[in-house]
């Protein structure tokens, strides 16, 4: 589902393929080209993704994916991708938590309607629901220096925005703490809520017994459907 080798089962760690051509300009295929660089798309239910195409307000989505190492997957809508981070104890309503947050591979916005089973073998394998969903606006930056816009912002490693989900609401912020440019570091960043009238004392819920906002089932309910599902005919 994302990049980020240590929440995922890669059971299928095959070397990457040519990316697909199908999608937008040349940008926009060079965002996903690491996406579809390792997936296989005849044997995932993942979307291969095309041009994205703005909504008036960018779009934000939290999925919860059970692969070798559960993780919630936060990801905004950036430039006509989602830009993801792997949040290994999920986003916390509460401003005195620190999530890490490991940046992965740019997704495409028609990720942020999947939910399913990637098959053994593949690239992320496992269940994937969608806990939350909804829009996001920036936040004006704190700095004098501040960035023109949002890309810009978390180019230079701290962002602000307001989130308004089924579930996450108000201010949160992405502040990059290493760089992950010296030998054996990884880029790292930490998800905060901020202080303000949407704060609340909780954090993420368990991952286990959490439900879509799409469906309404549990990731157990997800890999029941999938297993009662007749096999595809080739």
């Amino acid at each position: 589902m994302s990049g980020d080798d240590t929440t995922h089962d890669g059971g299928g760690r095959n070397a990457p393929h040519a990316p697909s051509p199908a999608g937008g300009g040349p940008g926009e295929r060079d965002r996903l080209a690491d996406y579809r660089g390792k997936r296989h798309f005849d044997r995932t239910g993942e979307p291969r993704g095309g041009p994205g195409a703005p909504e008036d307000a960018p779009c934000f989505v939290v999925q919860i994916h059970d692969a070798r190492r559960m993780h919630f997957d936060f990801r905004l809508e950036v430039d006509g991708v989602l830009k993801s981070w792997s949040v290994p104890k999920g986003p916390s309503a509460d401003p005195r938590d620190k999530r890490l947050a490991v940046p992965t591979e740019d997704h495409p916005l028609e990720y942020r309607e999947f939910e399913g089973v990637i098959a053994r073998g593949e690239y992320g394998a496992g269940t994937v629901i969608v806990w939350d969903q909804g829009t996001y606006r920036p936040l004006p930056g704190r700095r004098r220096d501040h960035a023109a816009d949002f890309a810009e912002a978390l180019e230079r490693g701290h962002a602000s925005f307001w989130l308004d989900g089924a579930k996450l609401h108000g201010g949160y912020a992405l502040t990059r703490f290493r760089t992950g440019e010296e030998a054996g570091d990884r880029e790292s960043w930490l998800l905060v809520k901020e202080n303000d009238a949407r704060a609340a004392a909780h954090g993420a819920p368990d991952p286990l017994r959490a439900r879509s906002v799409r469906s309404g089932r549990t990731l157990g309910q997800v890999a029941a459907d999938a297993r009662d599902e007749p096999p595809q005919s080739s």
